[in-house]
């Protein structure tokens, strides 16, 4: 059995699982049922629709900045703004991201976040 029924693709960046959402309906199971509260959320700024990407983080430590700019530059790949050449993207804890009721799918709202500039990148496979 392949891994098609899972509402995301899955990158790995220096070690850390880097998840990506496949749609809205995707994005709202990604954030809300899969990912966990320490687990960082990236999505691209300024409302352009595009994936929810959650990086992992079991440790609970600091992420580092070049995973974060890396599952940023995936969030950017995996979105509307693909063709720009820096593309805003928030990063927050998952725990930080909510869902109003009554809100369609993929909408959510962030009670705190950072925000880092990256270029679009389409994210290459780590060799080994």
């Amino acid at each position: 059995m392949g891994s098609k029924g899972r509402p995301y693709r899955t990158l790995t960046f220096d070690g850390f699982e880097v998840l990506v959402g496949r749609g809205d309906d995707d994005n709202d199971a990604l954030t809300f049922e899969i990912a966990e509260p320490h687990d960082l959320w990236l999505h691209v700024a300024g409302g352009t629709p595009g994936s929810h990407v959650i990086v992992r983080n079991p440790g609970r430590g600091e992420v580092p900045r070049e995973v974060v700019e890396r599952a940023a530059a995936a969030a950017a790949w995996y979105s509307k703004a693909r063709g720009a050449a820096r593309v805003e993207v928030h990063v927050c804890r998952v725990a930080d991201v909510s869902k109003p009721r009554g809100a369609p799918a993929g909408l959510v709202q962030l009670a705190r976040w950072k925000s880092v500039r990256v270029r679009p990148e389409v994210p290459g496979r780590e060799p080994g």
